[in-house]
């Protein structure tokens, strides 16, 4: 994600806001495609959101809920795995 921030950064504010929705908008329809077909549709998804949320507010606030929530799972997870 860095990587692509890097990238963003060099172009002028209106090019970069219009590849950011475009990039993002067709990851998340990607991935509720792939729902329903063979795929990594959650993984694309969140990936669309990640990206949307380098130019808006309600994605990166859903990113950073998302995560909190990974985290707390992947806390949960090695607490059952260390008891065993």
């Amino acid at each position: 994600m860095e990587r692509l921030k890097k990238i963003l950064a060099k172009l002028p504010h209106p090019v970069r806001w219009a590849l950011t929705m475009v990039l993002g908008f067709l990851l998340v329809i990607l991935g509720l495609i792939m729902i329903v077909t063979p795929g990594p549709g959650l993984l694309v998804i969140f990936l669309g959101i990640s990206v949307l949320a380098l130019e808006i507010e309600w994605a990166r606030e859903l990113n950073k809920q998302g995560l909190q929530g990974l985290e707390k799972l992947m806390a949960k997870l090695k607490s059952i795995f260390k008891k065993e």
